[in-house]
């Protein structure tokens, strides 16, 4: 329970840095705003129906940033899934009524005024 409650702060600071890389990037925020991505239990940020390339580009970027972020967090003693999981478990909490996020089914869905589904081992 301890690690998980560490993995659980450490990976907060990802929600943190992708809430700072939409404010620095207009198109990631616009993406957002129109439900072209999402974000993925797995922490990982999906895209929502066809992209256009410049939407697959800026999702694979942002991939490599957080896949970069989940290996450095991971030297604490837990794998880079898992701690990618706990990152994905916070940041579809994050997502604004609106966004979109992935289910713990696979569904796409666009959050509305209540909680999110997610992963029932998300704490």
């Amino acid at each position: 329970m301890k690690r998980f409650l560490i993995l659980a702060a450490i990976a907060g600071l990802a929600t943190v840095s992708t809430a700072a890389l939409a404010q620095r990037d207009p198109a990631y925020a616009a993406a957002r705003a129109a439900g072209q991505v999402g974000e993925q239990p797995d922490g990982y940020l999906g895209v929502v129906g066809t992209p256009t390339p410049a939407v697959r580009a800026l999702v694979n970027n942002i991939n490599i940033q957080r896949k970069k972020a989940y290996t450095d967090g991971a030297g604490a003693g837990s794998t880079i899934e898992q701690f990618a999981f706990v990152s994905g478990c916070r940041l579809i909490a994050a997502t604004q009524v609106g966004e979109m996020y992935q289910t713990p089914g696979g569904e796409w869905k666009k959050r509305g005024a209540g909680a999110p589904e997610r992963d029932s081992r998300c704490v």
